[in-house]
């Protein structure tokens, strides 16, 4: 196992309680009232911030994670809440001052330009947007996004006897059996609606407190605070519109035709929701492993052929559940009841190592995700020993998530840790259909959010209307009659609309991303997956196309580039079996 990272501060004591503010406000007053006679002063302020600041955004990391680990657990969700409510918002503003003494100082422009310029840049941004008056908005919001993960923590079906949580469920949509897979479908289906109405109103709730925070630091709407907050120097909304426009014209057709040959495969006259993920040849469902610990394994193994340093950085992970959670856990795989869903990968930043979260259920998907979070996890260790924090966590996530989408595809050739040679052209041959299909997901979800914010005042019957049009427009060739009411609050189970707002479209750009490395790896693996891990060692100290060519990738994500990358998936599909 990787040690844990944490090196010594002046000012910050190893034993630091950083969920405590009457513990953090006297080292942040030290670092507001410190004087400054040089850049050399400055430096060692801003280096000294980034270790105190590590300490509380570990501390918030570990709370989260334990919440979403344990939704049904009051104390748990108290001491989360108790963060949100008492720590954070003191932190913003204490943090707000020290982003103004940075910038302000007249030392700024004698720090080292080439190795500073991102970060004084990101700290200008958070000066321009910061109102004290939005402190306690954010605060709310996420006190609602924590309602909404404890709803969705909740959800469960009894199903065949067995009380089972909604991604263990997911099994089910594999069965040959097509009234098993409907019955389980509905079941899902109507479990998810139980609690429409309460979702609804959390995301009208969150709309209308977004609005009002973009509106107090000057905005028209929240869409464009968005993307200034989330500093999108290098696109905007007009470029999320071209993208938009190149999956519709490239990704939507090939999607449909790919339904229209499932159709046939089944002998269907059209597709139901519970006819998408059904092998088309009647063959048993793909059953990659049975427990997490076999998942574990395997993957490591897999990390083993792919390159042996990032198997050394895997089998880090690898800890003792019965820990504490801490730095020795580092992984939580399983699903169960009371456990958030969705997966994720998160930062400790004191201790620099990372923490992964999924849902495990035996799926092929479940494959894809630990090698998508694993690449989370690369990026985190590569970059660990940058000293400043932004960089080391405030990665561009349009490139972050090539981090993770590059893994899924380098690991194609070493899918037989998981299966017999056919089934391993199985598995890649979904994969690569399911970019497809992602691609437009993306450009759906991220229309979506768009219009919603843009569209404030809307009604929930105007939002559903809007779901459903962009369903025609974006989604794939599947006939929902008499399931209306549950395809137009479809959006209920994406996560990332309540908590991350607008983070959606970076999955599209970095899947254009990853799909270059992959035609690197396949022309060249070593030069690739030595670009992927330089780049990934940067973190997030160069702009977002410099990040790009680091990794010998160009940042573009235009029709013309759309339509180039999917003829080359297409060539690559035409020599897997069907």
């Amino acid at each position: 196992m990787l040690p844990s990272f944490a090196p010594a501060s002046a000012i910050v004591p190893q034993d630091l309680d950083a969920a405590r503010w009457e513990a953090l406000e006297p080292l942040y007053r030290e670092l507001i009232d410190r004087d400054l006679h040089s850049a050399a002063d400055l430096e060692r302020l801003i280096l000294d911030r980034s270790e105190l600041d590590s300490a509380v955004s570990e501390a918030a990391s570990v709370l989260y994670i334990t919440m979403t680990c344990h939704t049904d657990d009051e104390a748990v969700s108290k001491a989360y809440l108790g963060f949100v409510e008492d720590v954070q918002p003191k932190v913003k503003e204490v943090s707000f001052e020290l982003d103004k003494k940075i910038v302000q100082s007249p030392f700024a422009e004698e720090l080292d330009q080439a190795r500073y310029t991102v970060y004084l840049r990101d700290l200008r941004v958070g000066v321009e947007l910061f109102r004290p008056e939005n402190i306690p908005i954010e605060t709310g919001l996420t006190k609602l996004d924590q309602e909404y993960s404890r709803i969705c923590g909740a959800m469960t079906v009894s199903y065949q006897g067995e009380e089972r949580t909604l991604p263990q469920m997911a099994r089910f949509n594999e069965e040959t059996d097509r009234a098993v897979r409907e019955d389980a479908w509905r079941a899902v289906a109507q479990r998810r609606f139980l609690d429409a109405d309460r979702i609804e109103t959390i995301y009208e709730r969150m709309i209308a407190d977004r609005t009002r925070l973009a509106r107090n630091a000057g905005f028209p709407d929240f869409r464009d605070y968005a993307f200034k907050a989330k500093r999108r120097f290098d696109y905007t909304p007009a470029t999320c519109n071209a993208f938009a426009e190149g999956v519709k014209r490239v990704c939507v057709p090939a999607a449909r035709r790919l339904n229209a040959q499932r159709a046939a495969a089944l002998n269907l006259s059209s597709l139901r929701p519970w006819d998408m993920q059904v092998d088309i040849k009647g063959r048993a469902p793909l059953r990659p492993f049975t427990t997490p610990s076999e998942l574990v394994e395997r993957t490591s193994r897999l990390f083993r052929r792919l390159d042996p340093s990032l198997a050394t950085l895997f089998e880090a992970l690898r800890s003792d559940k019965s820990a504490p959670t801490g730095a020795a856990v580092c992984l939580d795989l399983e699903s169960r009841r009371g456990k958030a869903p969705g997966g994720y990968q998160s930062n400790r930043d004191r201790i620099r190592l990372p923490f992964i979260f999924m849902n495990a259920a035996g799926l092929q998907r479940d494959v894809e995700t630990i090698v998508h979070e694993a690449g989370h996890a690369f990026h985190s260790l590569l970059a660990r020993t940058d000293p400043l924090l932004s960089y080391r966590s405030d990665i561009p996530l349009e490139f972050a998530e090539v981090a993770s989408m590059s893994m899924e595809l380098t690991a194609h050739p070493f899918l037989d840790e998981f299966y017999s040679p056919a089934d391993a052209d199985r598995a890649r041959r979904n994969h690569l259909e399911a970019i497809v299909s992602l691609l437009a997901w993306v450009a759906h979800i991220d229309q979506f959010q768009h219009w919603v914010y843009t569209n404030p005042d809307h009604s929930r019957d105007d939002r559903h209307a809007k779901w459903t049009e962009l369903s025609a427009r974006f989604g794939p060739a599947v006939d929902y009659s008499g399931l209306e009411k549950y395809h137009q609050t479809g959006w209920h189970r994406v996560l990332h609309l309540f908590g991350v707002p607008f983070y959606y479209i970076e999955y599209g750009i970095a899947q254009l991303g990853a799909l270059q490395l992959w035609s690197n790896y396949r022309r060249d693996p070593a030069a690739a997956i030595n670009a992927y891990k330089r780049a990934l060692s940067l973190g997030g100290s160069r702009p977002l196309p410099e990040l790009f060519a680091a990794a010998n990738l160009v940042f573009d994500f235009g029709p013309a580039t759309i339509a180039r990358l999917w003829t080359d998936v297409e060539s690559e599909l035409a020599k897997l079996p069907a």
